[in-house]
């Protein structure tokens, strides 16, 4: 089935990122730009964990153009180091899957905050859920200051 396109690009009806984008679904978003949309992910390794989607539906990174790939990953080079700033991690966690272990069929970067002796090791991570919307709120804003 085609893909509905918007003048600006393609879009999916049924993808949870792109009604993120669009404004339909709720987010706290960090970055709100033309190459890329960035909010913190509802089940965090940590506070402060954030996604990086393209604004337009691109399911794998092959997906995306050879053009719009300096825009996009300048978001997650800015969002690598607002992160940790704004959660006072020493560092960040940067990655992404393509099709496999992908939970939302819309290309998407994790950035996460990370500290020596966190707890993560290898891939298998738990995942938290934010005390509260209020605090969600509060991370969201912070790393929003610093992009």
């Amino acid at each position: 089935m085609a893909q509905p396109v918007t003048p600006a690009g393609p879009t999916d009806p049924d993808c949870v990122f792109c009604r993120i984008v669009a404004g339909e679904v709720p987010a706290h978003v960090v970055h709100d730009g033309p190459d890329a949309v960035a909010f913190l992910d509802r089940t965090p390794l940590f506070e402060g964990h954030s996604l990086v989607v393209p604004r337009f539906h691109r399911q794998t990174l092959a997906d995306v153009p050879a053009s719009q790939l300096g825009a996009f990953f300048a978001v997650v080079q800015r969002l690598s180091v607002a992160v940790p700033e704004a959660t006072g991690s020493a560092g960040s966690f940067v990655a992404m899957n393509n099709k496999v272990s992908q939970s939302v069929p819309h290309l998407h970067v994790h950035v996460v905050p990370r500290n020596r002796k966190d707890g993560l090791r290898g891939f298998f991570w738990p995942r938290r859920r934010y005390e509260s919307e209020a605090r969600m709120a509060d991370v969201a804003a912070d790393i929003r200051r610093l992009m």
